[in-house]
């Protein structure tokens, strides 16, 4: 099964949510690896991707974001990256294929690549030889592990995907999608807008391409309809932020309810857009919003994709206060 079959099947394809932000919510704590706890926490990382796949989701990325050796050193795990990347992969492969039988439908796994953060030269000292390399030693791990196809995220620079992609498929014959992140004014952090995202990556002849996480759900919204407007073939994604993080009182908290996303999801799919999921500070219940809004179960909500945000956190701290009224 391929995105594009799961396209010509139902008409779209309903991807997961976020990861980091629910292992912090659990335990993970600021700047440690997320991709370590495919070995230590093993239970935490199955158990988000299994709300997911349960909520609906027909794809699950992997844990593996930071896995290039460049994001890798910062925890001193470089010499760990194909274990890593292959535990990634091999537990959202269990996960998908347990709901697979489960449900009787396809899942896809998607190994997620995410940038090294680095600058490629002459903007900086990587060479493009090296980015190549740092992905193709991913991509072989995630390949080994289990994934149905390799999903370059959260990228800034053309030249990087361009680079990524390049590697990956030096490594194996995965299918590969890429999207970029859309975080200063309506462009990515290197200027790039989305008629130029259609522009160079449609050559790629890539799997799907498209804008996940982002500034705010507006911003990612109008690149994905750009995106989708533009003149190719290829599958579109978007997989924004749940709105934008906002201080609580006890910490941030992310202001973008279910409905507001599954709003995003309803539009989205009307401009042509045929990938949805959420990212940061999304959680199952973002995903099956977007699922019941998508399979016409539920109507599309009437919500903004900018809500107050003393609402919505007050809204948030609310329920949390009848969850542990329940449990008590």
């Amino acid at each position: 099964m391929s995105i594009a079959a799961l396209i010509a099947d139902k008409g779209y394809v309903v991807a997961d949510g976020a990861m980091g932000t629910r292992l912090f919510a659990v335990g993970l704590s600021s700047g440690d690896s997320p991709e370590e706890w495919n070995i230590t926490h093993e239970a935490e990382v199955r158990a988000v991707q299994r709300s997911y796949l349960q909520a609906g989701a027909d794809l699950v990325v992997t844990n593996s974001f930071g896995g290039t050796h460049f994001r890798m050193a910062l925890h001193g795990l470089e010499d760990r990256v194909c274990e890593l990347n292959g535990a990634a992969a091999r537990i959202a492969r269990f996960e998908a294929d347990a709901e697979s039988e489960r449900a009787g439908r396809p899942v896809l796994v998607a190994g997620s690549m995410g940038p090294t953060g680095e600058l490629l030269a002459p903007l900086g000292n990587m060479t493009a030889g090296a980015c190549e390399t740092a992905f193709a030693v991913q991509a072989t791990a995630l390949a080994a592990g289990g994934a149905d196809l390799l999903w370059i995220e959260t990228m800034s620079a053309l030249d990087e995907v361009e680079a990524a992609v390049r590697g990956a498929r030096s490594a194996c014959d995965l299918p590969v999608a890429a999207t970029m992140s859309f975080d200063t004014a309506g462009c990515t952090m290197m200027g790039v807008t989305g008629n130029e995202l259609a522009e160079r990556l449609a050559q790629l002849d890539l799997a799907a391409i498209g804008a996940n996480c982002g500034n705010n759900v507006p911003d990612t919204e109008a690149a994905v309809v750009a995106i989708a407007g533009a003149d190719h073939a290829t599958p579109v994604v978007s997989k924004p932020n749940a709105g934008v993080p906002v201080w609580s009182g006890h910490g941030f908290v992310y202001n973008g309810t279910p409905e507001m996303l599954a709003a995003h999801a309803h539009r989205a799919r009307l401009a042509g857009v045929t990938v949805i999921g959420t990212c940061c500070g999304s959680t199952a219940e973002h995903t099956a919003k977007i699922v019941a809004v998508l399979a016409g179960n539920e109507p599309p909500p009437e919500v903004a994709s900018t809500p107050d945000p003393g609402t919505v956190i007050e809204n948030r701290l609310a329920r949390r206060r009848n969850r542990r009224r329940r449990s008590a």
